[in-house]
């Protein structure tokens, strides 16, 4: 009998031990970076009642980053709900959005103000989630200019020029309608000019002297960085505004002296530039199905889409 005591004795004592063993459950701390961006799964059920289970039985509190903190009632331990994580904005319009070519009319119209320099540029882009739009611009620009208190003429013959950069949307997600745009190009020209009838008075002995600057073929290279807006007119018509800032990266100095006029850049010593473009929108197919069933932007095509 004495036997039989001391052995229900000491299963009762293991049992004591061994029977909460079996039911503690492993927590996950919350300083594990798997906590941050997973549920925390315990090891019964699957991972979705496991976690409600815990939800259940926990509190929360807001730390000072914002973030929600979940406290387990039971073990203490904190965790966090990766289901409560704020996420990005999904992308609301496709990839491939659409294609757009415009043309740059900023001087065009300065010259008919008397502006004695500039060209005309055109430029091809393609709006990716209506978010990203890379930039292609290709123009010309000439110039010739006398001024009224100078004795020379500089003379730059029609030069092409080269950009390449992007556009970055903010209202990506808006209407696409309306578009308000940051801006970044690398800018490229090589070009001549000369500097004619160039007049220097001796007020000593009295004479007068003319020379000139034969045609040098120089290069130069810019950076430009702006804000612009861009509104539909009516149809796939567009119109819109930019303004920038540039800078010369690098360019050629001849030793007669330093080109005044860069195409596509400006002048000597400008730092300020706009564009007034007029675009012409093609929408891609998910483009044209996407606003023949929102009815956002009705173009001709978008019920041939369908």
């Amino acid at each position: 009998m004495s036997r039989r005591s001391d052995l229900i004795a000491v299963l009762a004592v293991a049992a004591l031990l061994f029977v909460p063993a079996l039911g503690q459950r492993r927590v996950t701390p919350v300083n594990n970076a798997a906590t941050r961006t997973q549920p925390v799964v315990d090891k019964e059920g699957d991972s979705l009642r496991a976690l409600e289970r815990r939800r259940a039985r926990s509190t929360q509190y807001e730390d000072e980053t914002g973030k929600i903190i979940m406290v387990d009632t039971v073990t203490g331990q904190e965790w966090i709900d990766s289901t409560l994580l704020p996420k990005a904005p999904p992308m609301k319009y496709s990839l491939m959005y659409a294609m757009n070519i415009g043309v740059n009319l900023w001087d065009p119209v300065m010259r008919m103000f008397g502006q004695h320099y500039g060209g005309a540029d055109a430029h091809v882009n393609i709006s990716l989630h209506n978010r990203y739009l890379p930039t292609f611009e290709m123009g010309f620009g000439t110039a010739k200019n006398t001024p009224a208190d100078q004795n020379f003429t500089y003379r730059s013959p029609l030069a092409p020029y080269f950009k390449i950069g992007a556009d970055y949307n903010f209202l990506y997600n808006s209407n696409p309608d309306y578009q308000f745009f940051a801006l970044a190009r690398y800018g490229f020209s090589a070009f001549k000019f000369s500097v004619d009838d160039i007049t220097l008075n001796d007020g000593y002995w009295g004479e007068t002297s003319k020379f000139s600057i034969p045609s040098t073929s120089v290069s130069a290279g810019w950076f430009e960085i702006g804000i612009g807006l861009k509104v539909r007119l009516w149809g796939p018509i567009s119109a819109g505004w930019s303004l920038k800032y540039h800078q010369i990266l690098h360019r050629s100095h001849p030793a007669t002296g330093d080109a005044w006029y860069i195409p596509g850049y400006g002048t000597e010593g400008s730092s300020l530039s706009g564009s007034f473009n007029v675009t012409y929108t093609i929408p891609f197919r998910q483009h044209s199905q996407q606003l023949a069933d929102t009815a956002s932007i009705p173009y001709p095509d978008a019920e041939g889409a369908r």
